[in-house]
């Protein structure tokens, strides 16, 4: 980052951003990319670009877009929001095709890793299925891949198989890429054209951004595939957890989240995040009455052992071994 070379990104001769979203565009499988700053503007200015006021926003209930962006897609794009409920965060056609007040301008969006089903990766079958019903609908697919890469990783498959299919992507650095901020925002050259006037409009243009685009692009280069340490190391947790006799389902674990069920202990939220950080372990939200556990760049082996066993000495569950 100290050594990166920059411009005025507004004027898009900043060098390193533009490498970066050359390089993006690359390995998510479309013409172009823009740098954002963020994944939720990267989603917001998406939605803009592909939609129509007055259309229909089609998302799995508990999907980013629909329960974390503040009502955006309504505020930015006057979209109609609709939540279907789905399985491990995601929707089949027939689904699609029960909705009966789509109209033009509508668009779907679709969440690879699913946030809020703990990091759960979409099959490529269904995922096809479900872009392909959609589109025979008339939609727009965006798909919000603010973990992509992690889904990559688990599956075993290029980030732009899964990113080829949708017209646009969203992929996040500041998450397990570990960088400071930003995201981009992939498609065709055109709908990346109009991206920039979103960009701008919602505030996300900057100057020398490439000092942190350096970051993002040694991410891209020597990041990726270290995400498989975060999931060993989650499913570690997920697996010692669950013999010491806590309401966790390592089966569930695909990626780097963990979701621990504190209702069935008969804790509420609060009460379960203040005795978990006493023994110094914080916790996030991921759905109601469900904590999230993530691994992440910066925990080690040793990390996770600590946390294992400070989380079975502030829970008590029965005494079963961790080992």
């Amino acid at each position: 980052m100290a050594a990166a070379v920059v411009g005025d990104e507004q004027l898009r001769e900043d060098p390193t951003v533009n490498a970066l979203q050359a390089r993006a565009a690359e390995l998510l499988g479309h013409e172009a990319a823009l740098f954002l700053p963020t994944a939720t503007m990267a989603n917001q200015v998406a939605l803009r670009v592909l939609s129509k006021p007055g259309g229909l926003l089609v998302a799995e209930e508990r999907t980013h877009v629909l329960i974390y962006e503040a009502g955006g897609p309504a505020v930015h794009s006057g979209l109609v929001m609709r939540g279907l409920p789905g399985t491990a965060g995601r929707i089949v056609p027939e689904q699609l095709r029960a909705v009966d007040d789509l109209v033009e301008g509508s668009v779907i969006v679709l969440e690879n890793t699913h946030r809020s089903s703990g990091g759960r990766v979409w099959p490529l079958d269904v995922f096809q299925e479900t872009v392909a019903g959609a589109r025979e609908l008339g939609m727009a697919v965006h798909l919000d891949g603010a973990r992509l890469f992690n889904a990559a990783v688990a599956s075993g498959l290029p980030a732009a198989t899964f990113g080829a299919l949708a017209d646009t992507v969203t992929v996040c650095f500041s998450k397990g890429l570990g960088c400071p901020l930003g995201a981009v925002l992939a498609g065709s050259r055109e709908s990346i054209e109009q991206a920039w006037e979103g960009k701008f409009l919602f505030g996300g243009a900057m100057r020398q951004a490439g000092i942190v685009a350096a970051a993002a692009l040694y991410a891209l280069e020597h990041n990726v595939h270290r995400l498989a340490d975060d999931h060993r190391r989650a499913r570690r947790l997920a697996d010692g957890l669950a013999a010491a006799g806590l309401p966790v389902d390592p089966e569930q674990v695909e990626t780097n989240f963990i979701g621990l069920d504190v209702r069935a202990l008969g804790l509420d939220m609060a009460e379960a995040r203040a005795v978990l950080e006493a023994e110094g372990v914080l916790t996030g939200v991921l759905r109601p009455n469900v904590l999230r556990l993530a691994t992440y760049p910066g925990v080690s082996d040793d990390d996770i052992e600590n946390a294992l066993s400070g989380i079975v000495r502030a829970l008590h569950p029965a005494p079963v071994s961790v080992s």
